[in-house]
């Protein structure tokens, strides 16, 4: 995924975490935590460690072997993920937190100083900062304190699995990885799960909802993407479940039947 990310210059990943209220109980977290949950991480996916240059492992004279990568960040990769941040909390509530670790990192010096000078093309817009272990705290205390989070390749990663076990199962949640010009790849976050394939076990949520964030982010059809979340919460009131999101007094649903309710619902 790294490499094909590269090659179509997908450089923003959207991220929504939203706890469907139906799911409430399924969340790692106490209810009341986190009912309403809806929270959105703005990922940099061009830049960072995982793509700074040198890497590798050497050998040093004394014959110890040392693994070496670099943390890198251009001023133009900063201010282009801090943008779509902006713009998606001027569409959402209007309040975005800036991950970074400036405190011991100078990539992360510069990272807070690019957003914060990008923050005043949005006076409608309040800019926080949180370092990175803070932020995964605060994901665990408070996750509903949050809005939109923007921040870079590898704090993005583990934020956002962190992210996801809030909102009861990871087969619940969609990602869009966006190029400059709004197109974009679309997929779960999950993985592809090879212990379970071909027994129906699989819950399609996560991808039916990226169809959605493809109506919402590339096509600009956000009234057909809410007709798909709106189909979904309507199956949820069902009291279908596949086993990952399974409750007492819930209904066990197979992939297949689970995608034909969600058809059905969208029918209605």
């Amino acid at each position: 995924m790294l490499a094909i990310r590269a090659d179509l210059e997908l450089f923003a990943n959207l991220r929504p975490a939203l706890l469907y209220p139906q799911l409430a109980d399924a969340s790692a977290l106490k209810p009341e935590l986190v009912a309403g949950l809806d929270l959105l991480i703005v990922r940099e996916l061009n830049g960072d460690i995982y793509f700074g240059q040198p890497r590798g492992i050497r050998t040093l004279e004394n014959g110890e072997r040392e693994g070496f990568n670099t943390m890198l960040y251009r001023e133009s990769e900063i201010e282009r993920i801090a943008q779509v941040g902006f713009e998606a909390a001027r569409k959402r509530h209007r309040k975005i937190c800036s991950v970074d670790k400036a405190n011991v990192l100078e990539a992360s010096e510069l990272w807070r100083e690019v957003v914060e000078r990008v923050a005043k093309d949005y006076p409608d817009v309040a800019l926080s900062h949180l370092y990175v272990d803070n932020a995964a705290m605060q994901l665990v205390r408070a996750p509903k304190q949050f809005d939109v989070i923007v921040t870079g390749n590898l704090f993005g990663d583990i934020l956002s699995d962190c992210a996801a076990m809030l909102t009861g199962s990871i087969g619940m949640l969609p990602s869009a990885s966006l190029d400059a010009s709004g197109k974009g790849l679309y997929e779960p976050i999950h993985g592809s799960a090879p212990d379970i394939a071909g027994k129906g076990m699989a819950n399609p949520l996560a991808t039916i909802l990226s169809a959605a964030m493809l109506l919402r982010y590339t096509l600009n059809a956000p009234e057909l993407a809410e007709r798909i979340e709106g189909a979904v919460g309507r199956v949820l009131d069902q009291g279908l479940r596949t086993l990952d999101i399974m409750a007492a007094g819930m209904t066990p649903v197979g992939t297949q039947a689970m995608g034909d309710a969600v058809v059905a619902a969208l029918m209605d």
